[in-house]
C-alpha cells in the first residue's frame, strides 16, 4: 500500500510513502548483504539540499535504510543591553521528524531517526515518537547522547532520562499503548523496532568492555531489537565484540558502523572523540600521503579492504557514516558492488 500526501510550500510537492519494514525484517529477508547510510541534519537555517547531495549518488546502491542523527540543544550566553549576560538555549540543527519525512518521500527508503536523552524531557520524547508513528516510521535508534558543550559530564534533562536504557523503556511502554498521562485509556500501541549503540572498543565512560556489555545486555533484555556499532578501523575489534556479545547472551543482530578517514587531522581527532584505535599501518599510510587526494585514496582503500573482509565473514549489512566525504563511500561501494 502507498500513501500519498500533498504539502503546499512555494510549489506543490508530492510525497508517496511506500510500506516500510523494521530493520530486523530487512535483515531477515535479505538474500545478499544490504547497505545502510547515516546522514547529519544541515545547520539550522540551511536547506535540506546538503542531505540530498549526499544521498543522491549513493541511492545507486539501493540502501535499505538511512539513519538521521540528532544533536541536543546548546546553552549560549548572549549579552544584554545592560552589559549582563543571559543563558539562551539554541538548537543548531533541526529535528529529525521533518528530515525523515523528506527522505522517505523523495527516495522511498526507510528513514531511522536517532532519539537522544540529552536535552529532552520524557514528554518531548513521547511527542516526537507520536509524530514519527503518524509518519509511518517503524524504526528508531535510542541513544543517551553526548554531554552538552558546556558540561564536563553528561547531565540529563530534569524531566528526562539519564540513560539510554530508560529511553528504551519508554519506547517499549509506548509500544504497549502506555502513555505518560495516566488519563489516556486504550491508547494506540506503537510498533517501533528499537536499535541501540554498541562499542567494539567500549564506550569511553565505561571502565572496561565487560561492564559496557553488561549494560548493553540490559537494553537488549529490556526489548531493544538490534545493535549498531560505533565506527572502528580494525575489524578484529568488531569480531571480538560480536563473539563476546554471544558469550554474554546478546543475540540481537549487530550492524557494523564504518567510516573512511580522509585527512591528517582525523588521526588525532577521531580517536579522541570516538574512542577508537587507528591501526599503525593506516596511520603510517595516511601520514605518508602528501596531498588531500592522496589522503582520501588511503582512506578509501582502507575502508574497501575492511568491507571486503567483513563481507567474506558473512556480515549481513554494512552501515556507512557518510559525514564529511560521501564520495569516498561512493567509490568504495562502486568497487564492492
Amino acid at each position: 500500500m502507498n500513501v500519498t500526501i500533498c504539502i503546499k510550500l512555494n510549489q506543490p510537492i508530492l510525497f508517496t510513502f511506500a510500506t516500510y519494514m523494521k530493520v530486523t525484517e530487512y535483515l531477515a529477508q535479505a538474500k545478499k548483504p544490504i547497505i545502510s547510510l547515516e546522514v547529519l541534519p544541515p545547520p539550522k537555517g540551511k536547506s535540506i539540499e546538503s542531505i540530498y547531495k549526499t544521498l543522491d549518488p549513493l541511492m545507486e546502491f539501493k540502501p535499505s535504510f538511512v539513519n538521521v542523527t540528532y544533536h541536543r540543544a546548546e546553552q549560549v550566553y548572549k549579552k544584554r543591553k545592560d552589559g549582563t549576560f543571559e543563558s539562551v538555549e539554541i538548537r543548531k540543527r533541526p529535528g529529525t521528524v521533518g528530515i525523515c519525512a523528506a527522505i522517505m518521500g523523495k527516495y522511498k527508503v526507510e528513514a531511522i531517526p536517532h532519539l537522544i536523552c540529552g536535552g529532552f524531557s520524557k514528554e518531548e520524547t513521547e511527542n516526537a515518537l507520536i509524530d514519527l508513528n503518524f509518519l509511518g516510521v517503524q524504526n528508531v535508534l535510542a541513544l543517551r547522547g553526548d554531554a552538552a558543550s558546556n558540561e564536563k559530564f553528561f547531565v540529563p534533562h530534569p524531566k528526562g532520562h539519564k540513560y539510554a536504557e530508560d529511553l528504551v523503556g519508554q519506547i517499549i511502554e509506548l509500544n504497549k499503548g502506555k502513555y505518560i498521562e495516566d488519563d489516556i485509556i486504550n491508547g494506540t500501541n506503537t510498533d517501533f523496532c528499537i536499535g541501540v549503540a554498541g562499542y567494539p572498543e567500549k564506550h569511553f565512560e565505561a571502565p572496561n568492555l565487560d561492564v559496557d556489555l553488561y549494560y548493553l545486555k540490559r537494553k537488549i533484555d529490556l526489548g531493544a531489537d538490534y545493535i549498531t556499532t560505533q565506527m572502528f578501523f580494525n575489524n578484529k575489534h568488531f569480531y571480538d565484540f560480536s563473539e563476546k556479545c554471544k558469550q554474554q547472551g546478546i543475540n540481537a543482530p549487530i550492524i557494523p558502523g564504518l567510516k573512511p578517514l580522509y585527512n591528517h587531522n582525523q588521526l588525532s581527532v577521531v580517536p579522541r572523540i570516538f574512542n577508537t584505535e587507528i591501526p599503525t599501518d593506516l596511520f603510517k599510510e595516511m601520514q605518508n600521503a602528501k596531498t588531500p587526494e592522496a589522503c582520501e585514496k588511503v582512506g578509501e582503500d582502507w575502508l574497501y579492504e575492511q568491507c571486503k573482509d567483513l563481507l567474506n565473514n558473512n556480515v549481513p549489512v554494512l552501515h556507512f557514516y557518510t559525514l564529511g566525504k560521501p564520495h569516498v563511500v561512493y567509490n568504495v561501494l562502486k568497487r564492492l558492488f
